[in-house]
Order: C-alpha cells, then sequence, then structure tokens
C-alpha cells in the first residue's frame, strides 16, 4: 500500500513539490513547518500539519525536505541531521512530465519538477532539488543535498559536488566540476572546475568570494564520517540496485 507523503517545509519549493506530488498521484497528507502562524492552516489546499518535530510521531508517513534558498542552502542538511530518520522513511517525488531514463538512479529524498530530464546514467544522490527545465546529460554526477535551479544544463559527465546551489539557467561545461557546498550564480557559464566552498558567477563564471557562513560549516564537516552517499561508479551494479528509489513518484 501506498504510504502517506508527508512535506518537511511550506515555502515555494515545498509547494512545487506539493504540486508535483499530486499530478504523480501521491497521497499527500500535508506539510511539516516550524513557522507556527501556519500551524492549523492550509497552503495551496495542503493542510499545515504541526512543526518538523511531528515527523517522528508519523509511523506510517513518507518524507521529502523541501526548504532552502541561496542565502542559506545548507538549510536542507541541517534539518535532515536533526530529524534522524531512517533512510527508508524518505521517499523521491517526480513530476509525471519529467523525462528519466530507465539508466538513471535518484536517491531518497530527491524532488524532480516538471519538464527535467536526466538523459542516460545520471546519477543523482540524496535529498537533491532538481527545479523545472533543468537538464542533465549523459553520466552526469549530482552530490547529497545539492540544488539544481531552474533552466540549469549540464554537460555529459559534470560532476556536481555535495551541497553545491546551482543558479537558475546557469550552465556547466561538459566533464567540470563544482565543489563541495559552492554556490554558482544565475545566467553564469561555468568553463572551468569550480573549488568546493566558493561563490562563482559570469560568463565565462569567475570567483567572486568564499561561499556564506552555513555552507562553509558544511563544508568543514565533511571530512567526518557518515552515512555513505549514493554510489557514484556506475560500474556498482549491485550498489545501485540495493540504493535506487523509484523514479516514477511511487512511494516506497
Amino acid at each position: 500500500m501506498t504510504r502517506p507523503l508527508v512535506i518537511i517545509g511550506a515555502g515555494g519549493f515545498a509547494r512545487e513539490t506539493a504540486q508535483a506530488a499530486r499530478a504523480a498521484g501521491l497521497p499527500l497528507a500535508g506539510h511539516l513547518d516550524d513557522d507556527p502562524a501556519l500551524h492549523g492552516t492550509g497552503i495551496d489546499g495542503v493542510p499545515v500539519l504541526g512543526g518538523t518535530g511531528r515527523a517522528g510521531t508519523l509511523p506510517d508517513a513518507v518524507f521529502v525536505v523541501c526548504v532552502g534558498n541561496p542565502r542559506d542552502y545548507a538549510a536542507r542538511a541541517r534539518i535532515v541531521d536533526r530529524l534522524r530518520l531512517p533512510e527508508d522513511r524518505y521517499t523521491t517525488v517526480v513530476h509525471p512530465t519529467a523525462a528519466v531514463s530507465a539508466d538513471s538512479v535518484l536517491g531518497p529524498g530527491t524532488v524532480l519538477l516538471a519538464h527535467t530530464v536526466l538523459t542516460s546514467a545520471v546519477r543523482v544522490g540524496r535529498h537533491v532539488a532538481v527545479m523545472p527545465h533543468t537538464v542533465l546529460t549523459h553520466d552526469d554526477t549530482v552530490g547529497d543535498f545539492a540544488t539544481v535551479a531552474s533552466g540549469v544544463r549540464l554537460g555529459g559527465a559534470a560532476r556536481i559536488g555535495p551541497g553545491a546551489y546551482l543558479g537558475a539557467g546557469a550552465l556547466i561545461r561538459e566533464g567540470t566540476a563544482v565543489g563541495a557546498w559552492s554556490l554558482v550564480g544565475m545566467g553564469s557559464v561555468v568553463l572551468a572546475d569550480v573549488p568546493p566552498g566558493e561563490v562563482w558567477a559570469g560568463s565565462p563564471a569567475r570567483r567572486l568570494r568564499a561561499a556564506p557562513p552555513p555552507a562553509l560549516e558544511r563544508l568543514a564537516r565533511s571530512a567526518v564520517p557518515g552515512p555513505p552517499s549514493l554510489p557514484l561508479d556506475p560500474d556498482d551494479t549491485a550498489a545501485r540496485t540495493s540504493r535506487a528509489v523509484p523514479a516514477r513518484g511511487a512511494n516506497v
């Protein structure tokens, strides 16, 4: 039986995810958000059930965490850490207009919004936000907690590090890497590798400054052992099968 979906957060990304879930026919139970003014209200017809602390009291539900913005794109990772839910309590939400190849893999907690395209052997980690009209091409890898904003295009074999934020309309050259917890500004054209923990923008993109403090804090913690990311080795068939989440919006 399909389990009820609860969306952590009630801002713009969470509202978009709610509409994607409805379009995919998922049983949407509501939002959890830590703004007390929202508790007991409805947003776009979806109830706000209470604060995020209620997640542990909903044993039959599965979750996606839908928070974060360019000023604090580490928020999603912090909430996942705080909730301490088992990985099998997270699902994927995939809009039915997304085109996802059969050999692409999504990690738990990941959301693909409308008209996204994953062409061939794309590997997307856990708790990744992929906004509308993005294109991820052959052999791309996207690390845990990354955000790929609307209209982004990744060339083949691009490597997006954990927690990275790609602003709307950014273009990433084939074979190029964007380091962990870095931010690429909207409309930027990335022709060379972006080191971890930096903000780059422009055409061609150049370094502007260090990443915001919350992102740098996550980068500093990245050396601490934690749960493994979705395997990024395309030959690791057994690992990909064991950690893959259905890529058509079906809860597990």
